[in-house]
């Protein structure tokens, strides 16, 4: 037998069993109630999981801080002076959308500290 060759006779190692892979759901609840948090793209969410209403509950919440972050945007353009307090206002802002993000994924229905209690009022 020449060195280096193959001995075809072993059996193979036993390999750990392999899981099947688990095919994606058709429910993108998750996907939907992050994209909430995320700017301008709480559109998605808004026209596409309007029956969803643990994605409408974040969606509410994005709404609010799209528009304190528009709000934000406009004074910072108009009020060169208040730049730095806005930008500690704007860091705020991304604190309380990963906040809302972690309660998506933690599957929570939980308010987003000092901007929940504004998402009640968004009848959508």
């Amino acid at each position: 037998m020449e060195t280096g060759e193959n001995n075809t006779n072993q059996e193979p190692a036993a390999t750990p069993q392999a899981t099947q892979p688990v095919a994606p759901s058709s429910d993108n609840t998750t996907l939907m109630g992050v994209l909430a948090y995320i700017g301008i793209l709480v559109l998605i969410p808004l026209l596409t999981a309007k029956d969803n209403a643990f994605v409408k509950f974040h969606v509410k919440q994005g709404l609010v801080l799209l528009v304190l972050e528009v709000i934000v945007m406009v004074l910072g353009s108009m009020m060169w002076s208040l730049y730095a307090i806005l930008n500690l206002v704007n860091l705020g802002l991304f604190v309380l959308s990963i906040l809302g993000i972690i309660n998506v994924v933690q599957r929570k229905e939980a308010e987003v500290p000092l901007i929940g209690q504004f998402a009640k009022h968004f009848n959508i």
